[in-house]
């Protein structure tokens, strides 16, 4: 009886964490999407793609946290489960192929954005929230054994990454006038997007096997 108390708790508070998630990604996405339109900045719109496929991400596993939370049965969780593993690695992926094609096409141009005091804000913020949340989430993952909770932890992080890259290249542009900053740290961040990619699709996918074993017993 404690363990399923404890489970519902971790549970309960996923689902906070989780809303807490979504409203912060709906706000960083519309700002950082605005300024980098604004500042012609494709580092600044891959933030907040990235800040989109975050809500996504973090609205799936809501979803899944959610229909535990109101006792939805075993099957239905699992389920739920494997639907948001998939929907995360996609959405990583999705996001790969968008930052190594802005930041190839933003060498290849020599395109100049111009400065961008808005996004610089709101990246430092999310360079201070997106670890909390990622921490947060991947602790609650670890208690309830979600693969697509550590996923989406590993989405936080990628966030407040990116959030780290963007101050570095947005603010030597601002201060330096090096053009080309924004996309050599979109590039030096990608090497680690890819990693966190692929960990994501072997979740899913040894989650499905694992089905799939079990459905075939």
């Amino acid at each position: 009886m404690s363990h399923l108390t404890n489970r519902a708790r971790e549970i309960h508070l996923g689902v906070r964490v989780e809303i807490v998630t979504v409203l912060w990604m709906i706000i960083e996405a519309a700002i950082s999407i605005g300024a980098g339109v604004s500042a012609s900045s494709a580092l600044l719109i891959a933030f907040g793609l990235d800040s989109v496929i975050e809500l996504i991400s973090g609205a799936v596993l809501l979803w899944r946290l959610s229909l535990e939370a109101r006792g939805g049965d075993t099957e239905q969780v699992e389920r739920a489960e494997r639907q948001a593993a998939w929907v995360v690695a996609i959405a990583l992926s999705l996001l790969c192929l968008y930052v190594l094609a802005t930041a190839i096409w933003g060498l290849v141009s020599r395109a100049h954005p111009e400065e961008a005091v808005v996004g610089i804000g709101m990246a430092a913020a999310a360079v201070l929230v997106m670890p909390v949340l990622g921490i947060s989430k991947r602790r609650i993952a670890a208690r309830i054994e979600s693969g697509a909770l550590r996923g989406d932890a590993a989405s936080s992080f990628t966030c407040g990454y990116m959030a780290g890259a963007v101050l570095l290249g947005v603010g030597l542009n601002a201060l330096l006038h090096w053009w080309w900053a924004e996309d050599v740290a979109s590039l030096l961040f990608l090497f680690w997007l890819v990693g966190e990619t692929r960990e994501a699709f072997e979740e899913a996918g040894d989650r499905r096997r694992k089905e799939s074993g079990g459905n075939d017993n």
